[in-house]
């Protein structure tokens, strides 16, 4: 990102829009900077869809701002889709850190509101409402609600531990995104037999700094000395 011409991006037109390609595990998304500067406006996020889509889609939100109209949680909007409505929440302060990393550096804080544009699956559901597409469930994380558990998965999704952790509380050091999609979550001097398997949600209540991993990739290992300590993050070797 050259951050001179993001500067004066903002500068010419207002706001910029910052798109963030999909992974072979990590939705596609995208956020405005400019909007709360600007405007006094929360920024705008929206997840899951194509880079171009999520571009159109926020420049158009920006255009609005920008002729005063002021975006309302829990109102469904016709002005973003051809097929389909949209509704915004409020995302979550404790979320703004995992997805606005240039929007702090430009506002310098991380203090500031946003909103995220939700879309409707093919049948116009919201993913809150029952009978929402499988298939969408997962590429469109909700950040007004998810604080508690950003994992992209299900909350009983099992997961590998050890006996260490359960009986004897020790610490994770170590945790393994297998490319298969696997979670190993390890205190690091377990042998094969102290191997058990809980819901994912277990993890993330006895130890919140776990939800810091929500977003290690498939094939990457994460390690550290003690509970607080920073991640560290690499690749596992290829076979």
């Amino acid at each position: 990102m050259n951050e001179e011409k993001l500067i004066e991006d903002i500068k010419k037109y207002g706001l910029a829009v910052i798109m963030m390609e999909a992974t072979d595990y990590l939705p596609s998304f995208a956020f405005t900077i400019g909007l709360w500067k600007n405007f006094n406006h929360p920024e705008l996020i929206s997840f899951g869809l194509p880079i171009n889509t999520l571009h159109s889609i926020l420049n158009l939100g920006g255009a609005l701002v920008k002729k005063g109209v002021c975006f309302q949680v829990e109102v469904n909007y016709d002005d973003f889709f051809e097929n389909g409505s949209s509704q915004f929440v409020q995302v979550d302060p404790e979320c703004i850190k995992d997805y606005f990393g240039y929007a702090i550096w430009f506002n310098q804080t991380s203090n500031f509101p946003a909103m995220q544009l939700v879309w409707t699956d093919r049948q116009n559901r919201y993913p809150w409402e029952d009978g929402f597409e499988e298939e969408f469930k997962f590429i469109q994380p909700l950040l007004d609600r998810n604080a508690a558990f950003k994992f992209l998965e299900e909350k009983n999704l099992g997961v590998f531990t050890t006996r260490q952790w359960l009986e004897e509380k020790k610490p994770i050091l170590r945790v393994v995104h297998e490319e298969d999609g696997d979670w190993q979550f390890l205190t690091g001097d377990q042998i094969p037999e102290d191997i058990r398997i809980v819901a994912l949600e277990q993890m993330t209540i006895h130890d919140p700094t776990i939800n810091e991993l929500f977003n290690l990739e498939y094939g990457q290992v994460a390690e550290r000395a003690f509970v607080g300590d920073k991640w560290i993050r690499s690749f596992l070797p290829q076979n």
